[in-house]
């Protein structure tokens, strides 16, 4: 706990929308309005956003969940995967990859990473348009705001939430 005058350990919050293929990127026109859309979600009365931007990665990406990633299972036999495991997997590619498909240790099957089961989504992607510090009644996308989105890119969305 921090004394009084300190302010203790401060984090941020992220809502992360990715295409659902990872490969696939908008076009530079279609990703500023997602982004000038996702703003306007954050400008009604009592509502805020501290930023929202868009990113275009040059390889696919891991669109983590920060301290919300938690437990990963297996799709083919159901194991559980440890969390270094994966962070092994970080260290050794970054954060981006040029292939997805990893063999698990439970089981030794080749699957790819963006169809391991995640406790809380994470993502792979090339593309990102992400709100940091969002404040408003219904904090996360609706399906109705996930859809409009998706139709400014051009191609479905997945959305995570994050907290670093």
């Amino acid at each position: 706990m921090a004394s009084p005058g300190r302010l203790g350990p401060v984090s941020d919050d992220y809502i992360r929308l990715v295409p659902t293929d990872p490969d696939w990127q908008p076009r530079p026109a279609a990703a500023a309005a997602a982004v000038a859309y996702v703003a306007g979600l954050f400008a009604g009365p009592g509502d805020t956003v501290e930023q929202v931007r868009q990113v275009f990665y040059d390889r696919v990406t891991l669109i983590d969940a920060g301290v919300h990633t938690e437990r990963i299972a297996c799709p083919r036999c159901a194991g559980d995967i440890g969390m270094d495991w994966l962070g092994d997997l970080v260290r050794e590619n970054g954060m981006s990859f040029d292939r997805l498909d990893v063999a698990v240790p439970c089981c030794g099957a080749t699957v790819e990473l963006n169809t391991l089961h995640y406790e809380d989504p994470i993502g792979f992607a090339r593309f990102e348009v992400s709100a940091m510090n969002a404040v408003r009644a219904g904090y996360e996308l609706d399906t109705t705001e996930l859809a409009r989105v998706a139709e400014l890119l051009g191609h479905p969305v997945a959305q995570i939430l994050a907290r670093y």
